[in-house]
């Protein structure tokens, strides 16, 4: 009961493992409400480019604080720690930790979802395969062969890291993502941690089989990895062990979902055909296919959505994954200083009303969904001596709802059912107008709840529904109901057209700069067409380049 006399009933706690940061958030089952949080920023190791690392440890160690900091504030409400009754586990999927079983240190940096170290490595198993097809897998676990998977950064530790490949022939390598890392940390670790993941990460790497929902001895075969180091697979809502230590010490860890499969399930897209998109570091589009797996024609991923309960059905879905959304807005904050907080991008994206024919394409880790191309890189195109930084801005929300309206395209396209309307989450969100602007360029409604922290809340739902738990209940007669902002497009349709059109001749300019030099014949060194600039930013036209020394400024 809190201070002021009012019953929140039983609670649920849900650590978000982001990519940029770790939260531990504690909501009442009654109402869905968040009742205090406490959220700490990790750190990223960028050791080389497109190399992206972080340490274990240091996620490990946020996790303790953040859950300690929630507790000491759930005190400061008055609200009693002991009705907390379970937390879940919600992470940034496919990031690759390796560490030792007896001695509980990792044996290398994380690598990140989203690095491109592994390309060679993608090239030589592409190369391996009969045709020579990075889709050579896709029956068996529904993703390409691209550097954005768990396996592939496997297989390149095996082959780069001598500590960790020791340790794979010595039987001491333990394999997880993320939430692996943490369930055995929090459950023990060396003192008899659990060694799980859930159905939604593992389908994350490219060893499950997404038919049978078990790792597969050929998917493992093919990459040459033992499945001694893997962990067990569970359902995404079952009691796996229980914390060891710290303000909850006793409590259940129930509820384990990739961090997009969390986010499905806190928009309550429970039924075939409901679809969620979540604007974080990336942007990612689930639409529900229901108890049976689709294959994509289009570029799609065909994953799990989730499994909530040992004995529930799994569900599928189809994702269609963008490696860079609120990542771009970092750039232009970090790399090119055009703003000083990342929430001033609206702003100043406002102070023009379009791009003036320019285009951003933030392929920084190449383009993911639908085009799997991992030596595109980034480029800004189209400006004149009329741009500015508020141009840039401007365009950068756009390249947000532009490759979303690529991977919605291709949905719309292996569903067959286009959608009508389009929930969505994340940190974005809170940017009205590239909510307007996505509104605009998709040319259906923009649904977003007045509470963002969904991804949270559905890893909440799934703890607290767990058997040995129930204190949640996933019934659709009793989820509480959602208060949402709308937003409606204003464009027309051949402006629209003419938009997107324009945005896909740029992206074909992105494409095919890794490893590539051209040279125009007879050119001379002030004829350049294309500059390279930090962080894989090309900016085209001979103006561009002359312009690009003041454009901050402006």
């Amino acid at each position: 009961m809190a201070a002021d006399g009012r019953s929140w009933g039983p609670l649920v706690g849900a650590v978000d493992q982001g990519t940029s940061s770790t939260r531990f958030l504690i909501f009442a089952s009654n109402s869905a409400e968040l009742l205090t949080y406490h959220q700490t920023e990790i750190h990223s190791v960028l050791p080389k480019e497109g190399w992206v690392e972080q340490d274990p440890m240091e996620i490990l160690a946020s996790v303790y604080e953040c859950i300690e900091k929630a507790v000491a504030n759930t005190r400061d409400l008055g609200i009693d720690v002991n009705d907390i009754k379970a937390i879940g586990i919600t992470n940034q999927r496919e990031t690759t930790v390796v560490w030792d079983k007896h001695t509980g240190e990792p044996l290398h940096n994380a690598i990140v979802w989203l690095d491109l170290r592994t390309a060679e490595t993608v090239n030589r198993l592409i190369d391996s395969t009969p045709r020579k097809n990075k889709e050579h897998l896709k029956p068996l676990c529904g993703l390409p062969l691209a550097t954005y998977f768990s396996a592939v950064k496997l297989r390149w530790l095996l082959d780069n890291s001598e500590k960790v490949a020791l340790a794979v022939r010595e039987g001491r390598a333990m394999f997880g993502t993320v939430d692996s890392w943490l369930l055995w940390n929090l459950t023990g670790g060396v003192k008899g941690g659990v060694h799980v993941t859930d159905v939604t990460n593992a389908s994350r790497t490219m060893l499950l089989n997404i038919h049978t929902q078990q790792w597969d001895a050929n998917l493992c075969k093919f990459f040459s990895l033992p499945m001694t180091i893997l962990p067990e697979i569970r359902s995404s809502s079952e009691i796996y062990g229980y914390m060891v230590q710290g303000a909850l010490k006793g409590l259940p860890i129930s509820g384990c979902l990739g961090d997009q499969s969390a986010a499905l399930v806190g928009q309550c897209c429970f039924t075939r055909g409901s679809a969620k998109n979540t604007y974080g570091t990336g942007c990612f589009l689930l639409y529900n296919t229901g108890t049976e797996p689709i294959p994509s024609e289009h570029g799609l991923l065909t994953t799990i959505a989730y499994k909530l309960g040992k004995d529930k059905p799994t569900f599928y879905a189809l994702e269609g994954s963008v490696a860079i959304a609120g990542e771009c807005v970092k750039w232009l904050r970090d790399n090119l200083g055009i703003i000083q907080k990342s929430s001033d991008i609206e702003a100043l994206a406002a102070t023009v009303t379009d791009t003036a024919g320019t285009h951003f394409v933030p392929a920084f880790s190449g383009l993911f969904a639908p085009y799997w191309e991992s030596d595109a890189r980034g480029i800004i195109c189209g400006l004149t001596q009329f741009s500015t930084k508020a141009h840039i801005a401007r365009a950068a929300l756009e390249a947000v709802c532009f490759q979303t309206c690529e991977i919605l395209e291709a949905m719309n396209k292996d569903s067959r059912i286009p959608l009508e309307s389009l929930q969505v989450d994340g940190g974005m969100t809170q940017n009205n107008l590239l909510m307007q602007l996505q509104a605009d360029l998709l040319g259906i409604q923009v649904v977003r709840p007045a509470m963002p922290e969904t991804t949270a809340l559905g890893v909440a739902m799934a703890a607290g529904a767990a058997e040995g738990v129930g204190v949640w209940s996933l019934d659709p007669a009793d989820l509480t109901s959602i208060t949402t902002d709308t937003f409606t497009p204003a464009l027309s349709q051949d402006e629209r057209d003419s938009r997107y059109g324009k945005w896909k001749y740029a992206v074909q300019k992105a494409m095919k700069w890794e490893g590539h030099t051209h040279k125009e014949p007879d050119s001379k060194p002030t004829d350049t067409v294309v500059k390279s600039l930090p962080a894989g930013i090309f900016i085209f036209t001979t103006a561009a380049l002359l312009l690009v020394t003041t454009l901050c400024q402006r």
